[in-house]
C-alpha cells in the first residue's frame, strides 16, 4: 500500500499540489498516493481526524485553515511558530508536527532558482495577511539592509511589525503613501490583489535600478502588479510558480527525506 498524503482546503479544486506531488513521486520513485481533500469551512479538525484514522501520513493545507492547522498542531517549528500559521503537517502516533515552507519556498526561488541575493538589499513587502507572515522570519534571515511592510490597512502592518519585532526591531511598517520617495531592491506582492485583477498604490519611484519585482501569485499573463513595475522599470519580474513549486519541495523533503529537483516542473507549470 503506498503511503498517503493530501492538500486540504475550501476551494480546493484549483491547486496545482496533486500535479506537482505525482511528478515529484514519478521522479523520485517514492511510492506514495496524493489527493486534493475539500473540507467545510466548520470541519477542519473533523476532515483531520478522519485522514489520520485512515492512515493517511501528512498534508498540505492551503486556504482557509493554515492558523487552524496551527493550532490543532502539536510539534511546531520555529517558522510555523513565528507565523502562527501551518501548511504542511506530518502525522506520527499521537503527534502533530506544523511546519511553514512558504518562505523556505520564497527563498530558494528568489536566491537559487532566479539567483537574486538578498542580503543588504531594501525589500518591501507589500501586504500584511497570512501570506505575508509566512515568509517574514525567511526574508530576516536573510539580512536585508531594511524591510518595510506595507499594508492598505496600516494597523495590521503594524501589527506584523510588533509581532516579529523579537526576530529584528528594526522592521519599518506603514501604508503606501509612507514610502513616496524610497527606493527598493526587491519588491514583493504578498497581497491577494492580483486574484481579482487589481493594482497596487505604489508610489513611483519604488523600483531601484537591477530591482526585482516578485508577485507570489501567478495566473494566465502577466499580472497588474508586474505590468507596473516592468512600466517602472524593474529590471527582474517574477511570478509566484516558483515559490509554488519550491514551496511543495520543502514539503516533500519533510515527508520523504528526498528533495526532488524543480527546474523542469517550474518551466513546465509556467509553459
Amino acid at each position: 500500500m503506498p503511503d498517503t498524503y493530501a492538500v486540504i482546503g475550501n476551494p480546493v479544486t484549483y491547486s496545482k499540489s496533486p500535479l506537482i506531488h505525482a511528478e515529484f513521486s514519478k521522479q523520485t520513485g517514492q511510492d506514495m498516493y496524493y489527493e486534493a481533500i475539500l473540507a467545510p469551512l466548520n470541519g477542519f479538525a473533523a476532515a483531520i481526524e478522519d485522514f489520520r484514522q485512515n492512515g493517511g501520513k501528512g498534508m498540505n493545507v492551503t486556504i482557509p485553515f493554515k492558523v487552524d492547522a496551527y493550532k490543532i498542531s502539536t510539534q511546531l517549528t520555529e517558522q510555523a511558530t513565528a507565523a502562527r500559521a501551518v501548511n504542511t503537517l506530518v502525522f506520527d502516533g499521537d503527534e502533530i508536527y506544523g511546519h511553514n515552507t512558504d518562505g523556505a519556498g520564497l527563498i530558494r526561488d528568489i536566491v537559487i532558482n532566479l539567483g537574486f541575493a538578498i542580503t543588504a538589499k531594501r525589500v518591501l513587502l507589500c501586504g500584511a495577511g497570512g501570506a505575508a507572515r509566512g515568509i517574514i522570519l525567511p526574508l530576516l534571515n536573510q539580512e536585508p539592509r531594511m524591510l518595510v511592510i506595507s499594508n492598505r490597512t496600516v494597523q495590521k502592518a503594524h501589527k506584523l511589525r510588533k509581532q516579529f519585532s523579537s526576530y529584528n526591531n528594526t522592521i519599518v511598517s506603514g501604508n503606501y503613501e509612507d514610502i513616496t520617495g524610497k527606493e527598493f531592491d526587491l519588491v514583493i506582492n504578498a497581497t491577494s490583489a492580483s486574484l481579482f485583477g487589481e493594482p497596487l498604490p505604489l508610489p513611483q519611484g519604488t523600483f531601484s535600478a537591477e530591482s526585482l519585482a516578485y508577485d507570489i501569485m501567478y495566473g494566465n499573463g502577466q499580472t497588474p502588479f508586474l505590468q507596473f513595475a516592468s512600466q517602472e522599470g524593474a529590471e527582474y519580474l517574477s511570478d509566484g510558480i516558483g515559490m509554488l513549486v519550491e514551496q511543495a519541495a520543502e514539503s516533500f523533503f519533510i515527508w520523504r527525506g528526498i528533495r526532488p529537483e524543480t527546474k523542469q516542473l517550474i518551466e513546465m507549470l509556467r509553459k
